[in-house]
């Protein structure tokens, strides 16, 4: 039990299938994208049935800062909400946004075996358009990780064995991030890094004797284009790529479908991991909501009954009425 769970950490950060509904929470550059306060929170209950599978909680809110963006320009929209996002028509009204910022916020908890680890960060975020339709933004993000170790979930064969030590059970580490982001009306690229001071993480009593694990940077490439199915439709495919050594580079292809500002459905795979069917709603110009099934495709899946990921999104300050992302959709 003591291996398998050490195992886990070396892929550090949590995994996410449905990235697509809330990319800040891998790029910090995506701060203040939108006219409002972008609120998220997502659980997702990973390999269900397996003891010590891991489960993560999270919570993310970043917004734009400065008059200049917020108040009629061109990412305004009229009040109601605008254009359609997923019609053809709002690729001719489409306008990059005026230089602003962003700021955010996210509080990630994932607990995995004996480990439970919560990280804690704020986000700042430059955004600035380099043509009359394409966005440029960088942003970085600086926090604090808490690592603790609950003993009486590991059973050694000396109890005396000073590799797993008596002393803390807790741990704080300082993290940054950094992250790019390219965004215009019907498509998105982004590269970001997470954990890049590698923190050196140990438990043992005797740490000159015994080696000391380390955060290990954890990168991440995303891309996505949107294609209009009619007036009313939009197809959007994406990829995910995550490079975290010594771990084989995960790759995540996702298709989502989605009609008008309402509604919804898609489909994940990832490469030798799991398949997935996901859908979403909007509801009104406060709410939206999606769930993600992971249909587990590797050996775990004698073992587990899959994955389940609920995000629920919350727009404040939502002066336009704005029903769907119009920066992200």
């Amino acid at each position: 039990y003591c291996v398998f769970s050490l195992s886990l950490m070396a892929q550090q950060r949590p995994q996410y299938t449905q990235y697509i509904l809330n990319n800040f929470i891998l790029n910090p550059a995506i701060a203040g994208i939108e006219n409002y306060v972008d609120v998220k929170a997502g659980y997702r209950n990973q390999w269900q049935g397996l003891s010590g599978a891991p489960e993560t909680s999270y919570f993310s809110v970043h917004a734009p800062i400065g008059k200049n963006f917020l108040y009629g320009t061109s990412t305004s929209v009229p009040q109601g909400g605008g254009t359609n996002p997923n019609s053809r028509s709002y690729l001719q009204n489409y306008m990059a946004s005026e230089p602003h910022h962003g700021v955010g916020f996210t509080a990630v908890s994932d607990k995995a075996g004996p480990f439970t680890r919560t990280d804690l960060n704020l986000n700042y975020a430059y955004h600035i358009g380099i043509t009359e339709q394409v966005n440029v933004s960088l942003g970085v993000a600086a926090g604090v990780s808490k690592i603790f170790l609950d003993r009486s979930q590991i059973i050694l064969e000396n109890p005396a064995d000073q590799a797993i030590g008596m002393s803390a059970n807790d741990q704080f580490k300082p993290d940054l991030s950094a992250g790019l982001w390219l965004y215009g009306p019907r498509y998105f690229a982004g590269v970001s890094a997470q954990q890049l001071l590698r923190s050196p993480i140990g438990f043992s009593d005797d740490p000159v004797t015994y080696n000391q694990g380390r955060k290990v940077p954890h990168f991440f490439m995303t891309a996505g284009y949107k294609f209009y199915l009619g007036d009313d439709f939009a197809a959007v495919p994406s990829l995910l790529v995550k490079m975290v050594s010594p771990v084989p580079v995960s790759v995540d292809a996702n298709l989502k479908l989605a009609y008008k500002d309402r509604f919804w459905v898609g489909g994940s795979y990832r490469k030798d991991d799991a398949f997935a069917g996901m859908a979403g709603f909007n509801i009104g110009s406060f709410m939206n909501l999606g769930y993600s099934y992971d249909f587990t495709s590797s050996g775990l899946n004698t073992v587990s009954n899959g994955s389940h990921e609920i995000v629920l999104g919350i727009f404040l300050n939502n002066r336009y009425k704005v029903t769907c992302p119009q920066k992200s959709w």
